[in-house]
């Protein structure tokens, strides 16, 4: 792996999620006889409308990157790749698990570009593909865990989230940094309206404390399993934050933005008893429709086969990111 400092709880390769497991929450949640944040908000008859059944089932184009690759952990399980792409939360693609891979050709992630501004010296706009074309990305084999208790794991590609806030030279006022997904209903049907996207108001948001986004953990993945992202995935440009609930790995990114007050996250204004800002994984504190002590792992035994196995602190992390949170009653949902 590239992180240089691994602590007992990094992945290995066994541990690694299948890319089509990935793709398909719902059907993991029917098995599992769990409630979940798709749940909450039924899908409208509306969606099949939309997203119509006799479309094909065309993905987004992926191709090989450039990229040093990480080296395997002896035993560690990686998700097949099939999985991890037909099993997704993306609700500007469809609340079904399998809609984004259903519905991924809507989304046109090139050409696509990327705006670092706010309380910066040097606000830049970056064109992505060209980033992406020109880089040798650093892959990065990290865990996935997702706020209704299912887990993966996935080897991203990309660049870490501090080099490039550096770059935009962040002044003494920065204290958060507020990420922003693609708002356009052509290519993301789902922010057509709340009843398609979940209830959600869109665009998507998310953030970070400044010193959560500069660990050198946090990660821009603008690959998977060693070629782009899949649109379903969060092409061209996503947000991984390992220690944290997957709903704060913004998908299909245009804005981060460096700023002074805490910013709003789509899902705490939906739900602020249920998604909380900060998010960390923590077995100790539940849901509060359900439990986070253990989790379902998808690999590949498939979504009904996935086994079950203590949730880690802060997903296995610990001991990267435990010192961000010193003071902090981390009993409460954050």
């Amino acid at each position: 792996m590239l992180i240089k400092r691994r602590s007992s709880h990094h992945p290995t390769e066994q541990d690694v999620t299948p890319e089509a497991v990935y793709q398909d929450r719902r059907l993991i949640l029917k098995g599992l006889g769990l409630g979940a944040a798709t749940l909450a908000f039924p899908t409208q008859a509306g969606v099949l409308d939309l997203f119509s059944a006799d479309k094909p089932t065309l993905g987004a184009t992926t191709r090989p990157l450039n990229i040093h690759a990480a080296t395997r952990p002896e035993g560690v399980i990686i998700t097949p790749e099939e999985k991890a792409t037909t099993h997704n939360n993306f609700y500007e693609l469809g609340t079904d698990k399998g809609d984004p891979a259903r519905n991924a050709h809507y989304l046109k992630p090139e050409p696509w570009q990327l705006r670092v501004e706010g309380e910066v010296a040097k606000p830049f706009t970056l064109d992505v593909w060209d980033l992406i074309n020109k880089s040798t990305l650093e892959e990065r084999i990290y865990r996935l865990r997702c706020v209704e208790a299912w887990s993966m794991v996935l080897p991203w590609s990309g660049i870490s989230l501090a080099g490039l806030i550096r770059r935009a030279e962040p002044n003494s006022r920065a204290k958060f940094v507020a990420f922003e997904t693609l708002y356009d209903p052509e290519q993301l049907p789902g922010q057509a309206s709340r009843s398609l996207g979940g209830g959600i108001d869109y665009p998507y948001v998310e953030g970070l404390r400044i010193d959560e986004a500069m660990n050198p953990l946090s990660f821009l993945a603008m690959g998977l399993y060693g070629k782009t992202l899949p649109a379903q995935n969060g092409a061209p440009i996503r947000l991984v934050v390992p220690w944290k609930y997957g709903f704060k790995s913004i998908k299909s990114i245009v804005s981060i933005r460096l700023v002074e007050e805490r910013p709003p996250t789509t899902w705490n204004l939906l739900a602020s008893n249920e998604y909380g800002f900060y998010a960390n994984v923590n077995p100790q504190v539940d849901h509060p429709r359900w439990s986070q002590a253990s989790e379902r792992f998808i690999g590949e035994g498939g979504i009904f086969g996935a086994k079950r196995q203590p949730t880690l602190m802060f997903n296995g992390y610990a001991d990267e990111v435990a010192s961000l949170y010193q003071g902090m009653d981390l009993r409460k949902w954050y």
